[in-house]
């Protein structure tokens, strides 16, 4: 009975790691004024957990629990190193561990309080910091991405992301910068850097860059309940266009893989299965913000995902609209991953061999020759137009170039329904 409740125990804690650590996290950093102690704190908290609650029972309040046995932790290292420490800074240390004390009362008895995520976030993303840091910094921090994966975003090394993590933690502690969400002006200054990272943050849940794990559900529900949080805080509008596109896309989800686990594009997917609600929710938010006439770039992608929502076969898609606003979203945003997206909506509206044509000119483009997916686009091209060999090259490099599990198993179908 006892292994069993040391298993049950375990998983409890697991699942609660999976899903709440971020949160423990946030709040010992706002309590403990310190990013290294609140992740020692976070550590010992769990440690504390994994040898309790299989003898004491999960406690009502998990997160509670682990908020107030971090603190104590906290506490009682703040304490010991006091003792190696002189006579002033040991009450340094002291004033130091009653203000903890405070805060710790404070966040059990507040019944209105701001998510502390949305705090660290906007702490992570201060105009103080570079963009990149911005990022990086909150992606490991509030979202507990490893460094290989925040690197695979920026397509550069564990190393260098590693590097700017450090130094930003070193700006905010030495500049003191407040943990807090800004009011006003700075509000709105720093939302755009804040809406980037939750996109970034909700396109490593939606799918995941590499692995057998096709999807995180958990980076996905955060990122729209961060999104909602901004909401209350700002009128701003492209804030909506940003939790549409998040809804639309994941409105989609349960079809995107079949019972095998095997990847569905578009065309393949049973819209029966499309979650309505998110849809019509989203569709409201981007007519929403295009009638304001201030939004950006997030809206523009959402309106894209809403004709897609609104076409009840694949074969009924207005491609002219699509194309119409890949055009208003390369004034807005232009990028190379956005003309190829354009390129395949100009391939559906005036044939593939338009298409090909305009995806072999983007891949003269170096930043795209190392993208799988440019790669792939072709090859469905050339597979469409009956230029096998040539399919059969491009798949081969957008294989080679692949990481997800999943795209990997489809690129490798193609390739050998192509021998067929």
């Amino acid at each position: 009975m006892r292994l069993a409740n040391e298993k049950s125990s375990q998983y409890i804690i697991d699942e609660i790691y999976r899903r709440d650590s971020r949160r423990v996290f946030a709040t010992l950093i706002r309590l403990l004024g310190s990013f290294d102690l609140a992740e020692e704190a976070l550590h010992e908290a769990f440690r504390a957990a994994v040898e309790q609650w299989p003898q004491s029972g999960v406690p009502e309040n998990p997160v509670a629990w682990l908020v107030s046995t971090g603190r104590f932790k906290a506490i009682d290292q703040i304490r010991r190193d006091a003792r190696f420490e002189s006579v002033n800074a040991s009450d340094e240390s002291e004033r130091h561990f009653e203000n903890i004390a405070d805060e710790s009362v404070a966040w059990h008895e507040r019944a209105e309080i701001v998510d502390d995520r949305l705090r660290l976030i906007f702490t992570c993303c201060h105009p103080a910091l570079a963009v990149d840091a911005q990022i990086a910094l909150t992606l490991r921090e509030v979202c507990g991405l490893t460094t290989e994966q925040i690197a695979r975003a920026y397509l550069t090394t564990a190393p260098t992301i590693a590097q700017r993590i450090v130094r930003a933690k070193a700006k905010i502690r030495d500049a003191k910068i407040p943990y807090e969400v800004p009011e006003g002006d700075a509000l709105r200054e720093r939302l755009q850097s804040v809406l980037r990272v939750v996109y970034l943050v909700y396109n490593e849940g939606y799918l995941v860059t590499s692995g057998s794990i096709a999807q995180e559900n958990n980076l996905v529900s955060e990122s729209i309940y961060v999104c909602r949080l901004l909401i209350e805080l700002s009128q701003l509008q492209e804030i909506k266009g940003l939790l549409a596109l998040m809804l639309l896309q994941e409105s989609r989800r349960d079809t995107r893989f079949d019972a095998n686990g095997e990847l569905c594009l578009l065309d393949a997917q049973d819209r029966s299965r499309w979650d309505r609600k998110m849809i019509e929710e989203g569709i409201a938010l981007v007519r929403a913000a295009l009638v304001s006439r201030e939004f950006g770039a997030y809206t523009v992608q959402a309106a894209i995902a809403a004709v897609h929502a609104e076409a009840s076969r694949y074969e009924d898609t207005d491609w002219p609209q699509i194309v119409a606003l890949y055009d208003v979203l390369m004034r807005i945003e232009p990028s190379p991953v956005v003309a190829l997206n354009r390129a395949v909506g100009v391939a559906m509206r005036d044939g593939f061999d338009v298409g090909l044509a305009l995806v072999d000119e983007l891949l003269k483009d170096t930043a795209l020759q190392n993208y799988h997916l440019a790669h792939a686009v072709r090859a469905d091209f050339c597979r469409r137009l009956g230029r096998v060999a040539e399919a059969r090259a491009s798949y081969d490099s957008a294989l080679a170039l692949a990481r997800q599990d999943a795209e990997r198993r489809f690129l490798s179908r193609r390739l050998a329904e192509l021998g067929k």
